[in-house]
């Protein structure tokens, strides 16, 4: 039987989200203090905010999380991994980075997982966890199945779904991207070990969907809905409702 979830709980699933590249200092504060206020699990931001928010977070049981050769992955491995470790001596304990997805649309393998091996082995060598994003929209689920594999056989602590960049052009010319879909969520829970966590980025925007990915065996979020979601589970606790997710079935949430 699944056990309520506390405040705290859904708090630690969620990596407060920012990235946007529109973000000033200010704003960049601003999100930390949110941060810090609702003791979500980390902040996730820009390389060169590390230092500043390392030291707004410094009392607080908020860590960073960095990205590295973000959005699309294309830098040079070495470069990534320069990126990772100056992040992680700067302040940050968790890395996020994006899989070459033209490598691995090429089922260019051995190079896709040379490369996250090298990457993760600096960034665990810096004491910090690694989480690799996929950008499912641009793939298949082969592609998908195959990096969990990958990411499994190497032991990296996260799969991730999508940057919330990665925009696909539509029939009608518009760029737009799904991000986590229930049909990937639940294609990479069941293709990873319970010893690899899944992180859903993209699509998460209120507390009925943090509920029903965490019901999936979801464990990590990235959101700017925060605040959002967290009022409103203080809000249901208040009135002695219950935060499990009943539902798991196919459509069974409003996701």
């Amino acid at each position: 039987m699944a056990t309520q979830p506390t405040l705290r709980d859904l708090a630690k699933m969620i990596d407060h989200s920012l990235l946007h590249p529109t973000m000033t200092d200010a704003i960049l504060k601003e999100g930390c203090e949110l941060a810090a206020k609702y003791d979500c699990a980390t902040v996730c931001i820009k390389p060169y905010a590390v230092p500043m928010v390392a030291e707004l977070l410094a009392d607080s049981s908020v860590e960073v999380c960095a990205v590295a050769g973000f959005p699309h992955g294309n830098s040079h491995t070495d470069t990534i991994i320069t990126e990772a470790i100056r992040a992680c001596k700067e302040g940050a304990t968790e890395i996020d980075i994006v899989s070459n997805t033209g490598k691995v649309l090429g089922g260019d393998w051995d190079y896709v997982a040379a490369e996250l091996k090298a990457v993760n082995e600096a960034v665990v060598g810096e004491k910090a966890i690694l989480k690799v994003i996929f950008e499912n929209d641009f793939l298949e689920e082969s592609h998908i199945k195959k990096l969990c594999e990958i990411c499994s056989n190497l032991n990296i602590a996260f799969v991730k779904t999508s940057t919330g960049y990665g925009f696909v052009k539509q029939a009608n010319g518009d760029y737009s991207y799904k991000g986590a879909t229930e049909e990937h969520l639940r294609l990479m829970r069941a293709s990873c070990p319970d010893n690899i966590q899944v992180k859903a980025a993209g699509g998460v925007r209120d507390l009925d969907g943090l509920l029903f990915v965490r019901a999936l065996g979801i464990t990590r979020i990235g959101a700017t809905a925060t605040q959002v979601m967290l009022d409103d589970a203080a809000a249901r606790l208040a009135r002695g409702e219950s935060l499990l997710c009943e539902d798991t079935a196919i459509g069974g949430a409003a996701y």
